[in-house]
């Protein structure tokens, strides 16, 4: 794959990630939450430009901060978005504003090796960071399935008289 299909490739991810974060979306707590990470990590994978050729040691060292960045972002994503359940049992989560400085706070870590790495003359393929999504995107749907997991549902019934009139809805305050 040329490196325009794999930049607007990574591109339209990171676009769709990020305008889906600030909105409620309903955890898929069955087999499918790892799918989009390894679609993305086979396509990065494929590719045989993920280590220079000519500077071996230094593309392997920016690689596992780039990778170790992802799982960082990725782990702070999950942590900081707010989870709920809603009384039939869906488990929904919400990115919050300490979400957003965590993605700025990776972008700029991320902007930072790209720089180090154009200083030390590493060649570097869109594979890294398409890998390196693809980390943050696994962590960040491991961990919250893993929370969800440890909710309770929201329970249904109408309070009896004498009751609070609010009910524990399981909601997570960040």
């Amino acid at each position: 794959m040329s490196g325009l299909v794999d930049a607007l490739l990574i591109v339209v991810a990171v676009v769709v990630v990020i305008a889906r974060q600030f909105r409620a979306s309903r955890i898929d707590t069955g087999r499918r939450w790892w799918l989009l990470p390894a679609v993305l990590a086979v396509v990065a994978l494929r590719e045989p430009g993920l280590v220079d050729a000519h500077h071996r040691t230094a593309s392997a060292a920016l690689l596992t901060a780039e990778l170790l960045t992802g799982l960082a972002i990725g782990a702070g994503w999950a942590w900081t978005s707010r989870i709920w359940t809603e009384p039939d049992g869906a488990v929904w989560s919400r990115s919050t504003k300490a979400s957003g400085a965590v993605w700025a706070a990776g972008i700029g870590l991320r902007v930072g090796l790209f720089a180090l790495g154009a200083a030390l003359g590493v060649h570097q393929d869109s594979s890294a960071l398409l890998l390196a999504l693809a980390a943050t995107l696994l962590v960040r749907s491991g961990i919250l399935v893993g929370r969800a997991h440890s909710l309770r549902p929201a329970p249904a019934s109408v309070p009896a008289y004498g009751e609070p009139m609010f009910r524990y809805t399981g909601k997570e305050r960040v």
